[in-house]
């Protein structure tokens, strides 16, 4: 089949096992739920950090966790967002009356569609690394190191792993549950695309720290939730769109980063930061080509 087919039968699978339990009111309470208990976990989660840190430490962590500027920081954001799986799984059993395991889809599928585009993308981001242009603008410098090798190469399971768990759980949140919910309840991809796409971006609208570029960035992670949306469609899995967004921010918080959110895992960081709003608006449109790219080759590898 074309690389291009919009064919969704496979959806509708995926989502046949939440058409016993598709009330609207359903939906709405298990979001309520969800975020109630989202605050719940993440709150025990500190807690049980700070059982192990010394008093002088638990300030700085809670600094560091919301800016992501240390390692430390940077995976109690990470783990605190995988809490999102968590919670997804208990309002399905409290709300809805199935199986977690639901919201990925045939589980042996969706890992084998899952190394499938991972190993896509390997390949495409071994590519793009070779070839040109290297640099980020002729006035905007190089690269710049953000940690030594031997310590990025000692933090990197805990980072891969960490990503892992965050993507994995935002994908099974916004693209397994409300996605899956949605669909359940109205045939149109204008529901059940939109709305969980429009949610991921406002959840990426950050106008504190990028500025004038928070609105673009926002559209950036809508887009992106999107091509997810379509991916999970077309595959009738989470298995892809889970490798994809594992793709991205292993590129975006493990390889190179911005220097001023979510470095403390970042072997590079970029030559500015993203207050830096004109920088950022001319990298940007090439951040949407890689999204792009990554989304038609997740395509390719899951064609049939």
């Amino acid at each position: 089949m074309s690389v291009w087919s919009f064919d969704y039968r496979p959806h509708r699978r995926f989502v046949a096992t939440a058409e016993h339990s598709a009330q609207v009111w359903r939906l709405l309470l298990g979001i309520v739920l969800a975020a109630a208990i989202f605050l719940a976990l993440s709150r025990m989660l500190i807690s049980t950090v700070f059982t192990v840190l010394e008093p002088g430490a638990r300030s700085t962590l809670i600094a560091d966790g919301s800016s992501g500027q240390t390692a430390g920081g940077m995976l109690l954001m990470l783990f605190q967002l995988g809490l999102l799986a968590v919670t997804a799984a208990i309002v399905v059993i409290m709300v809805h009356k199935r199986r977690p395991s639901t919201l990925i889809g045939p589980l042996g599928l969706a890992a084998r569609q899952f190394m499938a585009v991972l190993a896509i993308l390997a390949i495409l981001i071994v590519v793009l690394t070779i070839l040109p242009p290297y640099g980020y603008g002729d006035d905007s410098g190089a690269l710049e190191r953000n940690m030594g090798l031997g310590r990025w190469l000692l933090l990197l399971p805990f980072a891969l792993i960490a990503v892992l768990v965050q993507t994995g759980a935002e994908e099974i949140f916004f693209r397994g549950y409300i996605q899956q919910q949605l669909a359940a309840r109205f045939r149109s991809p204008l529901v059940w695309m939109l709305l969980p796409a429009f949610l991921f971006g406002i959840g990426h609208y950050l106008p504190e720290s990028a500025g004038s570029n928070a609105v673009t960035i926002a559209v950036w992670a809508t887009v992106f939730g999107l091509l997810m949306a379509d991916l999970t469609a077309r595959s009738g899995t989470l298995g892809p769109a889970m490798a994809v967004h594992f793709v991205n921010n292993i590129s975006a918080m493990v390889l190179t980063s911005t220097p001023d959110e979510m470095s403390g895992l970042a072997l590079y960081v970029l030559p500015f930061g993203i207050g830096d709003e004109a920088a950022m608006a001319a990298w940007l449109p090439v951040d949407f080509g890689f999204m792009l790219v990554m989304w038609l080759a997740a395509r390719l590898a899951i064609r049939a």
